[in-house]
């Protein structure tokens, strides 16, 4: 196992939350032009990075650095510009439902043991 904040892990970190930044993106434009399809297709697509970054850096830190890097975008996204308008404007509750979902896919895949993890006793030490 490699150090806690080795390089590699700190580089594997910024390209999660990079790739949590084009994931958002990419749902928020694909949410409301096929919907439900779209909806479906953008949490099936946080579902696989955020399952990928805790499959790869083997803890939720991995998840975290992809959720952030995904809400980061989805907030910038919704903020109304100062002219008024929005950068891409939503036209329903579908968005709504895209960020609820991929909060409860983050936590999910967060939270989840995967096999070769070893229980935590109730004082919160490995065994």
């Amino acid at each position: 196992m490699t150090a806690p904040w080795s390089g590699a892990r700190i580089a594997a970190l910024l390209g999660l939350l990079a790739a949590g930044v084009l994931a958002g993106v990419a749902g928020w434009l694909v949410v409301d032009l096929w919907f439900p399809g779209g909806l479906a297709l953008a949490l099936l697509a946080l579902f696989g990075l955020f399952l990928g970054a805790r499959i790869a850096l083997g803890t939720g830190i991995g998840v975290g650095a992809a959720t952030g890097g995904w809400f980061l975008s989805y907030v910038l996204l919704g903020v109304p510009r100062p002219e008024g308008d929005f950068l891409l404007g939503s036209s329903g509750i579908s968005m709504y439902v895209y960020l609820l979902g991929g909060v409860v896919l983050a936590v999910m895949c967060a939270t989840m043991s995967l096999p070769g993890d070893r229980p935590l006793s109730a004082a919160g030490k490995a065994k």
